[in-house]
């Protein structure tokens, strides 16, 4: 495909890409903002879908080695998740060409809503920000059936991917919330690296726009990262009711709309 975009479009894609990489390290949710843009200066739906996915991978990459550095992921702990939501991933990019997605648009909403709401009203929902605790391998049961459901999930479709994440680790593995968004921010990487592969199989990914908001993403997402390990739950707790909230906002308009 020829790429003819006005300069001032490079130029607001850039600036989305820092957003949305910015939310997506902290919260997830990123997507909400770029695919959008992608799909407002004329990128087919299937290619801004695997543009996206080129974009998101620096970006949760970066978020990722992020918190790796900072010690909130020790990879020994989660070798179940990992390849469990490798293979979800894949089996959710398959679902894609398989199966008429219109269910999910009209039930994913009320999901995410009953999501935010739990959030909201419950004062545990988020966890605590004690991470000096130390933090124990959580059983492979518990982790494939997560990695393989939320994997799937966002090979299928992927909005709020993030979030979910992190507040279904909270509960599943009781993890203090920075470890949540560590664990969520790796997993995202993995699944988003095979839905790329799978992708870009199929060339439905632009390159030049792809690395291009790529690298705005990763500035975003660093910036994010270190934010969130720096003011913890005061600065994560209101950015994630916000976007889950958006989130559900935005799919019930579309789908119910």
């Amino acid at each position: 495909m020829d790429l003819l975009l006005d300069p001032s479009h490079w130029a607001v894609l850039a600036v989305i890409g820092i957003i949305a990489g910015f939310i997506d390290a902290i919260v997830g949710g990123g997507g909400l903002l770029s695919i959008p843009a992608l799909l407002t200066v004329g990128i087919p739906p299937h290619l801004a879908l695997g543009t996206n996915k080129l974009a998101a991978c620096f970006g949760s990459l970066t978020s990722s080695f992020t918190f790796y550095k900072q010690q909130l992921f020790n990879p020994a702990l989660w070798k179940a998740s990992c390849f469990a939501t490798l293979i979800g991933s894949v089996s959710g990019c398959i679902l894609v060409f398989l199966i008429d997605p219109t269910w999910l648009d009209k039930i994913l909403p009320l999901l995410i809503i009953g999501i935010a709401i739990y959030t909201l009203f419950s004062p545990k929902a988020m966890g605590d920000n004690n991470v000096s605790l130390p933090i124990e391998r959580s059983s492979t049961g518990k982790q494939i059936s997560q990695g393989f459901i939320l994997g799937s999930y966002d090979g299928f479709a992927g909005p709020g991917i993030g979030a979910f994440w992190t507040v279904s680790s909270v509960s599943i593995h009781k993890l203090p919330l920075l470890h949540s968004c560590g664990l969520a921010r790796v997993m995202t990487s993995v699944s988003n690296v095979t839905a790329l592969i799978i992708f870009a199989s199929m060339g439905q990914v632009q390159w030049m726009l792809g690395l291009w908001m790529g690298v705005c993403m990763m500035a975003g997402s660093y910036i994010g990262a270190r934010s969130a390990i720096r003011f913890g739950i005061p600065f994560i707790k209101p950015i994630f009711i916000v976007m889950v909230l958006s989130i559900a906002i935005h799919l019930t308009w579309s789908a119910w709309g």
